[in-house]
């Protein structure tokens, strides 16, 4: 899209040259040709390093965008990201591709359902009522069982395994919020990566990035009935237990362990080789490798048993 035309659509002021927008991408991995926003004070540090040809700011933070970027001022820079994130999505199908390639030795069943735009290695195994959309690509030696739906344009490695009624690259939980309550979409326009050697089990959610991209590392293990939110990291290795949720932005170190029905919040840091007990509730960033911990609100795992051992005999 061209500048002026974003500008009349989130009704800013400009009367500056014309200039190409590609894409839309966060502060800090933007880069020349896209388009980014800043919605909160804390991030004003990264208006410096980033290098977007534009940015949506309000009154108070136009004043730190240097002279080689546009600000594009406005009300309220989150809802107007929002509205216009429907404007660069892409097609939800795109049959002007050419029809996917696939690699020797790949077996699909004949039920099973690909869009244009797909590369598929050699050796895989896809099974009945799989769905991979527009433009994904997948590695050698992988297994999808049957009912797993792919988005588009996500990337799935060599030598992984993904289990029945799974779902790579669905719309994060994105939204802005008027004062009125009502709700606008921000639409999902990164993508989902899972590098070599993941195994995802049944009834798994992956969601796609609203920029960038979610990344489920080389060797990550997911176990059944697990949510991972838009644009989080998993690190190499990574152990994901039955019914355990990871809210979006958020990153996970190599070697994490993560026990059933536990949940991090969104954007934390969570340090490699960390373990947390079942039921964990994980609301702040983890900074020193190799802990286990325990309960909500989180403690470390031995604390936390000498605890309920107290608690116990209280109530006898």
């Amino acid at each position: 899209m061209n500048i002026k035309d974003i500008a009349s659509i989130v009704g800013a002021a400009y009367g500056g040259e014309d200039l190409e927008i590609t894409s839309m991408n966060a502060l800090k991995d933007a880069k020349e040709g896209q388009l980014s926003f800043i919605s909160n004070a804390k991030y004003v540090k990264d208006i410096a390093i980033s290098q977007a040809s534009a940015i949506l700011v309000d009154e108070k933070t136009k004043e730190y965008v240097p002279d080689n970027c546009v600000a594009l001022v406005v009300d309220n820079p989150y809802m107007k990201m929002a509205i216009l994130s429907k404007s660069f999505a892409p097609l939800i199908e795109d049959s002007r591709l050419d029809k996917a390639i696939v690699g020797e030795g790949t077996r699909i069943s004949p039920k099973a359902e690909i869009a244009h735009g797909v590369r598929i290695g050699k050796n895989c195994t896809i099974l009945a009522h799989v769905y991979i959309g527009t433009s994904c690509v997948i590695g050698d030696n992988t297994v999808i069982y049957p009912n797993t739906t792919i988005y588009r344009d996500s990337i799935i490695g060599s030598d992984c395994v993904i289990h029945s009624n799974t779902a790579i690259g669905a719309d994060g939980f994105g939204f802005a919020t008027n004062a009125s309550g009502e709700h606008t979409k921000i639409y999902q326009n990164g993508n989902v990566v899972i590098e070599d050697d993941v195994e995802i089990g049944s009834n798994v959610s992956i969601d796609r990035a609203v920029f960038g991209s979610t990344r489920l590392q080389k060797g990550v293990r997911i176990d059944n009935l697990i949510q991972v939110g838009h644009n989080c990291v998993l690190g190499e290795y990574s152990v994901l237990v039955a019914q355990s949720g990871i809210a979006g932005s958020t990153t996970l170190g190599r070697n994490v362990v993560l026990g059933g029905q536990s949940a991090i919040a969104g954007h934390l840091t969570i340090a490699p080789f960390t373990s947390f007990a079942a039921r964990s509730g994980v609301t702040k960033s983890i900074k020193e490798s190799g802990l286990t911990f325990a309960g909500f609100p989180l403690m470390e795992h031995k604390p936390w048993l000498k605890l309920q051992s107290k608690i116990a005999k209280l109530l006898k």
